[in-house]
């Protein structure tokens, strides 16, 4: 059977590889402790699923939904904006709500490319802003993200004459898998090159709420004409530990999100009702909420990265995200990621994502992620150390 070549340029899923790995040892029943994926580990907050459970019992609301997301969502999503970046979003033209972010740039991708159109991508990066361009029949020139640059794009290092000339550029901050976080000077110089190379910004910030030590995270569209180019993700995923409940959307750029939305309605029928109506909750309540959740991933990164530094792995604290990007300890670097992360499963029963997973210059890093409980993370440290211990190649 001849599939297309599409589906041909995906690679096999690295994750996925993990999890099957993962699930074995949790079938011999070994008791794994997964830092790999970001999957929260905490729940929604209670007053969001009361109200969906409040909402769903309302027949009304079994029907088909609004594809592009309930009028009260985009309203709570314009609320939200002005709230926190004091940045204006008309409800029913600059945002569009989606099935979740990953969902959402996909798409974005499938509305805005065509065959052979080039994207700049950060390298490394999560999966999706690579594969979501492939999937759409574009191609990708990577952006190599290195420590000395502390993993920012150097924007003056793209050069204006490439040819063919790049679409799209795809941006994360605060980053996944890196954790950098950019100022809003940063953001724009983006703009400005943004203008000059005529080229569309494509900004996820997936992670804005999860932040540490006074860190603020900026809205590329706090940036004066920012709407003239760029449009920007967010999830609900992380901020209030919605992850499953799949809801995110797109905001900014006008011509962009309504053709995002156009794309959208040939393609679903919009979010359960119920879901939508508890996001509205959600995005409406006090700041208070996002900053308990972040203060829970706080304590654990402190729990890890000094746990980690005082076994002689050093490890520097993330200012925002639910990750620490390590870099693998010297014995073991010419290993390489991927073997190094399925020795760290098979030797001390902790799972972590490969740095080549998000890109050839993620290698030498790991990504470990913060969703198991301080207790559990002491285990794992506690585990590395004996692997260390017993396995250094030195």
């Amino acid at each position: 059977m001849e599939l297309s070549k599409r589906i041909n340029r995906l690679p096999p899923y690295i994750f996925a590889e993990l999890n099957s790995v993962r699930h074995k040892k949790r079938q011999e029943g070994i008791d794994v402790i997964d830092l790999g994926m970001g999957n929260p580990d905490q729940p929604t907050p209670q007053f969001i699923i009361d109200k969906l459970k409040l909402t769903v019992d309302d027949p009304k609301t079994h029907r088909y939904s609004r594809s592009k997301g309930i009028p009260g969502l985009l309203k709570a999503i314009s609320r939200r904006y002005k709230r926190d970046f004091d940045v204006h979003i008309d409800p029913e033209t600059e945002a569009v709500v989606c099935l979740g972010s990953k969902e959402g740039l996909s798409h974005l991708c499938l509305t805005v490319l065509d065959e052979g159109d080039v994207v700049l991508v950060p390298n490394p990066t999560y999966p999706i802003h690579l594969y979501g361009v492939i999937s759409a029949g574009g191609n990708t020139i990577s952006i190599p993200l290195k420590p000395e640059n502390d993993f920012v794009p150097d924007i003056q290092q793209i050069t204006r004459d490439m040819w063919p000339r790049p679409k799209m550029l795809i941006l994360s901050f605060p980053s996944n898998p890196t954790t950098t976080v950019v100022d809003i000077d940063y953001l724009k110089e983006v703009v400005s090159f943004a203008k000059k190379t005529d080229m569309i910004i494509v900004h996820d910030m997936a992670y804005s709420d999860i932040v540490f030590d006074g860190t603020k995270v900026p809205s590329i569209l706090q940036v004066e004409g920012a709407k003239d180019v760029a449009v920007e993700f967010f999830t609900m995923s992380k901020s209030y530990n919605m992850a499953g409940w799949r809801v995110g959307f797109c905001v900014g750029n006008r011509a962009i999100v309504q053709a995002l939305a156009k794309l959208k309605s040939f393609y679903d029928y919009g979010i359960f009702t119920p879901i939508q109506v508890a996001a509205i909750t959600a995005l409406d309540s006090p700041p208070s909420v996002t900053q308990a959740i972040a203060e829970v991933y706080k304590k654990r990164r402190d729990v890890l990265v000094d746990g980690l530094n005082k076994i002689g792995w050093q490890v520097k604290k993330p200012k925002a995200s639910m990750f620490v990007w390590a870099p693998i300890p010297e014995p073991y670097l010419s290993m390489g990621s991927l073997q190094f992360s399925k020795m760290l499963i098979d030797e001390a029963e902790v799972v972590t994502s490969p740095g080549i997973a998000f890109g050839q210059y993620g290698e030498g890093y790991l990504r470990i992620s913060l969703v198991e409980n301080e207790q559990r993370i002491r285990q794992a440290l506690r585990n590395i150390k004996r692997f260390m211990k017993e396995n250094c190649p030195c």
